[in-house]
Parts: structure tokens; sequence; C-alpha cells
């Protein structure tokens, strides 16, 4: 048995609670490089409770839907931030924090160019290409200690479309 779930698109408002949309929308704050590149300045908030911000390469094989969500995870000590190498849609799960467990999980499908920053401490799926390549930069914390907390659902979910 598995309970389901339906994507909807991502739109900053529906995002909100659970971290920052990364896009580029409206004019740019800054025109730099000799004119030629518009700059979208300070689009996501890192947070970090100790170390440093560090960027990653993450290499993940697609996924297709419907998709078994069986566990989410949570960074405790720093947000991340999944940032597409492709112009490719990808899916994004997230489920607001009941009393230190996960609730009933939310999905979205964002658009070709849109990348996110989780909040710290936001329960998430894993990274979930859904086109091949499946490459992200990937900016989190980087430091001493255990930065992940795993949360496995008793019923599985279907993220259907």
């Amino acid at each position: 048995m598995t309970l389901d779930i339906h994507t909807r698109p991502m739109t900053a408002e529906a995002f909100a609670r659970f971290g920052d949309l990364l896009e580029i929308s409206g004019a740019p704050d800054k025109i730099i490089n000799q004119g030629q590149c518009g700059r979208f300045h300070d689009r996501a908030r890192m947070d970090f409770s100790d170390g440093r911000a560090g960027i990653s390469l993450f290499d993940a094989k697609p996924r297709t839907l419907p998709y078994r969500l069986e566990m989410v995870e949570r960074h405790p000590d720093g947000s991340q931030a999944f940032i597409p190498m492709a112009h490719q849609p990808f899916l994004v799960i997230v489920a607001p924090d009941e009393h230190g467990v996960p609730g009933r999980p939310r999905a979205f499908l964002t658009q070709p160019g849109q990348a996110l920053n989780f909040f710290r401490g936001t329960w998430h799926g894993v990274l979930t290409p859904l086109h091949a390549p499946g490459l992200f930069a990937v900016v989190d914390r980087i430091g001493a200690g255990d930065n992940l907390e795993e949360y496995w659902f008793d019923t599985p979910y279907m993220v259907v479309s």
C-alpha cells in the first residue's frame, strides 16, 4: 500500500516555507561585464551553524514518475542548494516538520532553469532528476559532525504527476 502525492509546479510562493526558489525573474539587480551580463544578486539565504560553505558536484541517476518515496532527510546544521547543470526540470519533495518528524510530503516539478535552496532543517527528498544528465552543483555546509538525519516512512508515498 502507498499514499499518493500529486506534483505541482514549483513557484516561489508555494516553496517559501521550505526554502528559496532560485530563478531569473524581473530586471537584474545590476548589469556587469561591460553591459553583457545581468546579475541577479544574493538569491539564497545560506545558513550554517558552523563550518563553511562548500560547492560539490553530484551526478544523480534520473528517476521516473510515478516515484516511490520511502525516505526523507534533513540537514540540521546547514542549508543546502541544488543547482542543475543541465536545462532540465527535476522533482523536489519537501515535508513540514511536525514536532521533529516530517508531516505529509509535498512534491514540486521545477521548470528548466530553476534551482533551489533548502532552509536548514527542512525535510526533503533526495536529489531526484527526471532526465539525464543528473549533474548538479550543490552548495552546503562543510564541517565537522554528522549533518544528516533520515526519516523512513512506515507507509511509502507514490509521487504521481
